[in-house]
């Protein structure tokens, strides 16, 4: 909206300084101030309401240290996280941008699907919440949504480098000639990139076309069940990480920060030309939302790191997962997710791999038998003897060691 503003202002009137939100940087700087001014002042706000309300944390026996200190705490603080990134997206954001509209009904989607399951926990009484299958098809059904407007919609394009003999040519007789040039017109594309490889180009096509040609028109089939795959994972992964005070949402603003980094270089063209990356037109805008997102995340930790004065719930939890596997789509880095989710993998792998092993055990030995002393993974390390405090604050030192590798993927090919 004040995008919109500040435009009509300096076309019309020419007053000085309007011309600021035209720049990304400038947008993204500010909604991310205007997050963490949210989510702080705000926030307190909004965690004395569910206070009020008695939106308080039950807390199941596990054995673990400091567990029973943590009841009561309010919960459902995901719309702190929530209220805080779409305000300022709303407000300094190009809102007829595919990649933002797509986002915001991420936002609000798994928003609403963490919210009733959170009430249902606190004002149902019913500790199970909302049944995994209405969750799974929750995120179904915004795999669907999300895959097949990425696929159809006509703003959803790339834009490839011309052939390197024509390049030459072209800079040979004009050395001045601008980046933009040098690649072709806008396209569909259901290409991506794969990291580490020099040919580091795919196409999901390629999967059902060695079958027969003809068949490249059923690609969609392929790219929206990867939509559905990759938000369910993501999600889940996210869900699986907000165990203990301060991990998720940490962990988080790393993942989103570094994925922000990918956002802005590969929507800018002189930037995907230097690095020699996919340039896709328009997603430069997601840097307001991952700006905004950001700051909502680090506003939100100020009252989520140990002590906690609040929990996310299944509203934060989820929603922050479902807006991590959208923006690893958009910018087409979904194949660096292992990498860049790397700690959402290990926490879900943790519990894959504890409920084989002790349903394999049982049934061989008569007995169930464990890998690791708790699963999801940071609650092992709790049981080992390490202070959740220091579990967490080495968790986000490794996220921070994976970020860095998935940056320099830019260039290691």
């Amino acid at each position: 909206m004040l995008y919109y503003l500040f435009d009509y202002l300096e076309k019309q009137f020419q007053i000085p300084g309007a011309s600021l939100f035209g720049f990304i940087t400038f947008r993204a700087a500010s909604a991310m101030i205007l997050s963490l001014l949210i989510s702080t002042i705000y926030g307190k706000r909004i965690i004395r309401f569910l206070q009020k309300q008695q939106v308080g944390e039950t807390i199941r026996d596990l054995g673990l240290e400091g567990q029973q200190q943590k009841a009561g705490t309010p919960t459902m603080g995901g719309i702190i996280i929530i209220l805080a990134t779409l305000i300022p997206v709303i407000l300094l954001a190009k809102l007829e941008n595919i990649y933002i509209i797509l986002l915001i009904i991420t936002t609000i989607w798994m928003g609403t699907i963490g919210f009733i399951d959170d009430y249902i926990k606190k004002f149902k009484k019913d500790k199970d919440g909302l049944k995994g299958k209405f969750k799974v098809l929750g995120q179904v059904g915004l795999g669907i949504i999300v895959g097949a407007t990425l696929f159809f919609h006509n703003d959803v394009t790339i834009k490839e480098k011309l052939p390197i003999q024509v390049q030459q040519e072209m800079l040979a007789s004009d050395s001045n000639l601008a980046p933009s040039k040098l690649f072709n017109e806008e396209e569909k594309s259901t290409k991506t990139t794969i990291p580490f490889f020099k040919e580091n180009e795919f196409d999901y096509a390629d999967l059902i076309t060695w079958i027969h040609p003809g068949l490249d028109k059923y690609a969609w089939v392929i790219f929206i069940l990867l939509s559905i795959f990759i938000i369910t994972a993501v999600s889940n992964g996210a869900n699986l990480t907000d165990g203990i005070d301060g991990l998720a949402a940490g962990t988080s603003a790393i993942i989103v920060l570094t994925l922000g980094i990918f956002a802005w270089v590969s929507g800018n063209i002189i930037f995907s030309d230097y690095l020699n990356i996919m340039y896709i037109p328009r997603v430069e805008e997601i840097t307001i939302y991952i700006a905004a997102f950001v700051g909502a995340l680090i506003g939100f930790l100020w009252y989520n790191t140990y002590p906690a004065q609040v929990f996310m719930g299944d509203t934060g939890s989820l929603t922050i997962g479902g807006i991590i596997a959208v923006i690893a789509i958009a910018v087409r880095k979904e194949w660096l997710i292992p990498v860049l989710c790397g700690i959402f993998l290990a926490e879900n792998l943790s519990v894959v791999l504890q409920v084989s092993y002790f349903k394999y055990s049982k049934k061989k030995y008569g007995e169930g038998r464990r890998i690791f002393k708790m699963s999801p993974l940071h609650h092992h390390y709790q049981k080992i003897g390490y202070h959740e405090s220091k579990i967490v604050t080495r968790f986000w030192i490794v996220g921070i060691l994976l970020a860095i590798i998935s940056i320099v993927t830019l260039k290691i090919r």
